[in-house]
């Protein structure tokens, strides 16, 4: 699949400086994959792109994080909604409390009876939102998935965050390379049918079949389910069942902070490596006290102005989310949809003591 050219990633990479976070990730039922490939050849099939036609006025956008209070998915949603102002459209952020399979449910329901012009959804579970979602796709509704994919057939397009498979395999890299390849792992992960959670934690397990990790060993995944005080827990429960654990993987904003939180005031500040996925603001204190070394993420604030551009080109008929189409981001400059709908926001950074304080988000 094609991503950005090299140059306008560095140039995002630069943006990245100037703006302001935090995270982290989830076939519709009596689906094949032979029909989902039909249903989503069919939708494409029904419009035909105009890269040529104008963003239309007037559009009404609203974004479904996994859950309201999530302050990582709280900026990717802001960013989205500053950059409907910039074409003309509004947008909204709705979603549940918590982050069940279910919850968003009811919400894309409602937007269906507003009549939103597109719907971007960060999925808690990658089938149980479908039948909704296609029942606004049906009603010329656009669908866009962000940071959490849906099924594919359940949505035009998906924007990822970055590959899935560099985002797994590099978090094992960087945790090997500060344990020495030796010892007992973890992973603490957000819910258990998180879609990028579960897609990044496979590339980790065909990571660790390498044989320079044959001396490290994954005990455990555990699940915070993006909520702070269990991670917290988890994060304690994994350290007394392997009180000999040399490093834990978090690939979820919450779940990192929260490990860091227990870490930093425990006997195993500086004994267990934790590295995973989190913000500088939220991780900053714990990499200048020792706590973290290192830890990756991309720039939320790009994922949400993406995501809304693409919806906007969606809904203006500049594509069709069929691959091989372009479209432009605004600031972000042209993207090419991949394979299955995807496009890719682009690589992640890794923050440290010597970078940290360069970023504001």
């Amino acid at each position: 699949m094609l991503i950005r050219h090299p140059a306008r990633r560095r140039a995002a990479a630069t943006a990245a400086t100037a703006c302001a976070l935090a995270v982290a990730l989830t076939s519709c039922s009596g689906t094949t994959k032979d029909s989902a490939e039909k249903d989503t050849a069919t939708a494409a099939s029904g419009a035909k792109a105009d890269p040529d036609a104008p963003l239309k006025k007037g559009l009404k956008l609203a974004f479904l994080p996994k859950q309201i209070n999530n302050p990582y998915e709280k900026i990717v949603d802001e960013a989205g909604i500053a950059a409907a102002g910039e074409y003309g459209a509004t947008g909204k952020e709705v979603g549940p409390s918590d982050a069940n399979a279910s919850s968003q449910v009811s919400y894309i329901n409602t937007l269906i009876q507003q009549r939103q012009d597109a719907i971007l959804i960060a999925a808690n579970d990658p089938n149980a939102v479908c039948g909704p979602l296609k029942q606004a796709m049906k009603k010329d509704i656009k669908v866009v998935a962000y940071d959490s994919d849906t099924a594919k057939d359940c949505r035009q397009l998906f924007i990822n965050q970055a590959s899935s498979e560099e985002i797994g395999r590099s978090l094992v890299q960087h945790l090997g390379e500060q344990i020495g390849y030796q010892g007992k792992i973890a992973i603490l992960s957000a819910t258990q049918n998180a879609t990028n959670q579960n897609t990044w934690i496979e590339f980790m397990k065909d990571e660790l079949k390498l044989p320079k990790y044959k001396n490290m060993q994954l005990v455990k995944v555990a699940y915070g389910d993006d909520a702070d005080q269990k991670s917290f827990q988890q994060t304690q429960g994994l350290l007394s069942a392997y009180p000999d654990l040399k490093g834990i993987i978090s690939p979820t904003t919450v779940g990192i902070a929260a490990a860091a939180r227990y870490l930093s005031d425990s006997s195993y500040k500086g004994k267990v490596v934790l590295n995973g996925l989190g913000t500088p603001n939220q991780m900053r204190k714990y990499v200048k006290d020792g706590t973290v070394e290192q830890f990756s993420l991309w720039n939320p604030e790009e994922l949400g102005y993406l995501g809304s551009y693409a919806a906007a080109s969606l809904a203006s008929g500049q594509i069709t989310g069929a691959e091989g189409e372009k479209f432009k981001a605004g600031k972000l400059g042209e993207y090419t949809i991949g394979k299955d709908g995807e496009v890719i926001l682009g690589e992640p950074t890794v923050f440290d003591k010597k970078n940290i304080d360069t970023f504001d988000f």
